[in-house]
């Protein structure tokens, strides 16, 4: 079969040393330290194989992450933006949706022509992170297209155990949307876990900002809506963005590229009468600005909740944390805490509407246009539809 293929050259970086694990499995712990000079081609590889614990997935649609994104763009050096955990040679591909062709004889379940969508943070199961409940923190986590084969291809190869039908979404909306916002579940699945997990979530009532607006914040917006919001501040540099998240949901959106004062924090606190945001959401990957205007306009008690991956730092005064008893939390991946059923249940209800974030789709024959096009970042996501 014919997949989407990224490659590149193992060369890290000069004053980085490899762990003795990395030069063994050439599994980059932070790709944006070892991998260069990437490419990405359609090319001949084998069938996957599934093994009794696996299920074989047509897959019907797929769409392309700011993560494959960063593995395509590189710096001034050569070097990969992605900064996460990277294998090359890699297929592409960790959102989508498809339908199950075969299923092995351990694999529990799921039966051939169940439609599904599919975790893409592979968790062990047996490590102590997993154990004790958190399995975005799996310490011998894969991430599916990055670190291990992934789903841009006619069909991919995965446990069952990370499997979600989606069969009550196709009750209520027309197949091809059915496919479609199944391929969505599992980037709102990262905004999710980030908000709600994570984060803890927000009174109804609250105040949510959001500053960047690609598919993760966008997700965040639609959720923020869906979850009560009183107001929704959104904030990007691309008056598209900004527009798909008003069409979302937002409240105030504004383009910070072209708006000029007063600046994010002063119109977030001018417009809540002082009180400033309940949650703020970092999606643009651009700390080193976001986080101070975040830290400003955070109301008492405010959480602050970093999503945009980047191999950056930040300063901001810490002092306000103390005063407003508010915190910073990461967060990494969506399985786990009814995560992926808690979406398709809001989606098949009606109570998500996230189908506008998909703003263009190619067919697969097209699919490295369709990743160099994401380098734009004017789209919400591009979906790739694969043959058949």
């Amino acid at each position: 079969m014919r997949a989407l293929v990224a490659d590149g050259e193992w060369a890290p970086r000069g004053g980085y040393s490899p762990t003795p694990i990395e030069l063994d499995s050439k599994v980059a712990a932070s790709g944006s330290r070892v991998w260069r000079n990437t490419r990405f081609d359609l090319k001949e590889v084998s069938d996957p194989k599934i093994t009794d614990d696996q299920v074989l997935i047509k897959v019907k649609v797929c769409g392309i992450c700011g993560s494959d994104t960063h593995l395509y763009e590189t710096d001034d050096d050569g070097y990969i933006i992605f900064s996460g955990l990277t294998k090359l040679p890699c297929i592409l591909g960790h959102e989508f949706s498809g339908v199950v062709e075969e299923v092995g004889s351990r694999a529990i379940g799921l039966e051939v022509g169940d439609a599904v969508t599919v975790e893409s943070v592979m968790w062990c199961g047996a490590c102590l992170s997993c154990r004790s409940g958190a399995p975005n923190q799996c310490e011998n986590i894969n991430l599916m297209g990055l670190s291990s084969d992934g789903a841009m291809a006619p069909y991919v190869a995965v446990d069952a155990r990370y499997c979600w039908k989606t069969s009550a979404i196709f009750e209520t909306h027309s197949e091809q949307e059915a496919f479609d916002l199944g391929s969505l579940i599992e980037p709102l699945g990262c905004a999710y876990n980030g908000m709600f997990i994570s984060g803890g979530g927000f009174k109804p009532g609250g105040v949510v900002a959001v500053f960047g607006l690609g598919p993760i914040g966008l997700a965040a917006v639609a959720f923020a809506r869906t979850a009560g919001a009183s107001k929704i501040f959104a904030f990007d540099v691309i008056d598209d963005r900004v527009q798909l998240a008003s069409d979302l949901g937002a409240d105030h959106v504004y383009n910070l590229a072209t708006s000029g004062e007063p600046s994010a924090s002063e119109r977030i606190l001018e417009l809540t009468g002082g009180w400033g945001s309940d949650v703020s959401v970092e999606a643009a990957g651009a700390a080193p600005y976001t986080l101070p205007e975040m830290e400003k306009a955070l109301s008492a008690s405010g959480n602050i909740v970093y999503l945009g991956r980047a191999a950056t730092e930040a300063s901001m005064a810490l002092d306000s944390l103390v005063s407003a008893a508010g915190k910073i939390v990461g967060a990494r991946g969506h399985s786990g805490y009814g995560i992926f059923p808690n979406i398709i249940k809001l989606i098949a209800a009606k109570k998500l509407d996230v189908g506008k974030m998909i703003t263009a789709r190619y067919p697969f024959e097209q699919a490295v246009d369709a990743l160099a096009k994401t380098s734009d970042r004017v789209d919400g996501k591009i979906l790739v539809d694969l043959p058949g």
